[in-house]
């Protein structure tokens, strides 16, 4: 297991005049923004009515950054049609190990995402407003805390804020599974539909929203849509917090713009500190792509569609060629296994079962059935269950096998490339420390 020690960098790519940083402007290194200091660089937060709220979001384009990329807008809509009262969650409980933008955003800039929450409490006429960070992330949490008590102070708000910790497991940051926490229940995706925007905390609509998305609705409604589509591609406006690690100089967590050219983004990162061999890209809920094939390549989504990829949850990581991928996504496919939410059998024993085989594949304990089983395995559990994690996992193993396919071979021969055994992908288990400079 790893210590993932990373900073957030301001550098720019920008397509427009207006430039970046956005979401990270005025984040410093020794403490997060103050509510006086977050004034001084954002501005005032207007007050926006639903229906202007959801106008400029629409003209924006602004999609969800928790991984999804559902429309903003959309969802707003979706739960103003519903009966009052209504509640709304900032979702800061990221889950993915190998990512640490909520967490940066959080603890530098909190008070742009209470921003966020509080213009979509107060259009939907919310009389809660909900932050739910991870309990693993103390950094944010304090963060948070302190800008909470900044706002009740001086009652700056009107809307009742509170937090809520969630326990540092993969799938407690599905949004069903944290309304059915809030509930009092534990941190477990339950079936669907209804879906929280129909039925959510208490039975009430509820609006479940990434904390980064949250930040840019914010900055949406200060500077309107024309502003926030000067950065990023016409289909992918605006920019998005990047998580990169592994075999870089400087692993951190960038702000860019999408379709920002991808050796572009790595040099920000420092560059590449040895040969790599594939990234994993959109966390383990993404897909392993070859070196080879992101080189020159823009950083979207309809780009990276074109070699099987999507930025996901917006993490980057450099997989050195001296370490064995099979072996870390082994690793990995063990942890999401034990991840496992306990109450459906494509995970219980699905996944279980696949992980197992992986194992031996990484270990060269490769009978004949291993890739055979592996294969059928997989076709059983996507689809299945209450949340999405099975398919996440087949879809992570299945790009591996493509990515790494002649260690694949080499395996089979009872043989592996590896030089090295540190491993590289990140794991709950120490402490992870996302500091910025």
């Amino acid at each position: 297991m790893t210590r993932l020690e990373t900073e957030v960098s301001t550098a720019a790519y920008s397509q427009g005049p207006e430039g970046l940083p956005r979401l990270l402007a005025g984040v410093r290194s020794d403490a997060a923004l103050t509510l006086i200091e977050h004034g001084d660089t954002h501005g005032p937060l207007p007050v926006l009515q639903i229906d202007a709220l959801v106008d400029v979001l629409r003209a924006a384009g602004l999609r969800g950054r928790g991984g999804a990329a559902f429309p903003a807008a959309t969802k707003l809509v979706a739960v103003a049609a519903g009966r009052a009262p209504r509640v709304v969650i900032a979702n800061g409980a990221e889950g993915e190990p190998a990512s640490g933008k909520d967490e940066a955003l959080l603890a530098g800039s909190p008070h742009l995402v209470l921003d966020g929450l509080v213009l979509a409490a107060r259009a939907l006429r919310a009389r809660e407003a909900i932050i739910a960070v991870e309990r693993t992330r103390p950094r944010a949490l304090r963060a948070v805390a302190a800008a909470i008590d900044e706002r009740t102070s001086d009652g700056y708000d009107g809307v009742r804020l509170r937090i809520v910790p969630v326990p540092g497991r993969y799938v407690a940051g599905e949004e069903s599974a944290l309304v059915h926490l809030v509930d009092g229940g534990e941190a477990k995706p339950t079936v669907v539909p209804p879906r929280p925007f129909d039925r959510g905390v208490g039975g009430r609509p509820t609006l479940v929203q990434n904390v980064e998305t949250l930040a840019h609705i914010a900055l949406v409604a200060r500077h309107g849509p024309e502003w926030f589509r000067q950065v990023g591609t016409f289909d992918e406006p605006g920019s998005t917090l990047l998580t990169i690690s592994g075999a870089v100089r400087r692993p951190g967590v960038l702000e860019v713009s999408p379709g920002a050219c991808f050796d572009t983004v790595i040099d920000a990162a420092g560059g590449e500190l040895e040969p790599v061999e594939a990234y994993l890209v959109g966390g383990y809920y993404g897909t392993w792509i070859r070196r080879d094939d992101l080189a020159s390549r823009p950083l979207s989504t309809a780009s990276l569609r074109g070699v099987g990829g999507f930025l996901g949850a917006g993490v980057l990581v450099a997989m050195p060629a001296a370490v064995c991928g099979l072996a870390e996504t082994a690793r990995v496919m063990g942890y999401l296994a034990e991840e496992s939410a306990g109450q459906c059998g494509s995970c219980v024993h699905g996944l279980r079962s696949i992980a197992d085989r992986t194992h031996e594949l990484a270990h060269r304990q490769t009978g004949a059935s291993v890739l055979d089983d592996l294969d059928r395995w997989s076709g059983m559990v996507v689809g299945r269950g209450a949340c999405r994690l099975p398919d996440g996992a087949v879809r992570f193993l299945s790009s591996a096998r493509r990515a790494f396919a002649a260690e694949v071979r080499l395996h089979q021969q009872g043989r592996c490339s590896a030089t090295r055994r540190d491993p590289v992908l990140p794991l709950p288990g120490r402490d992870r420390d996302w500091s910025w400079r």
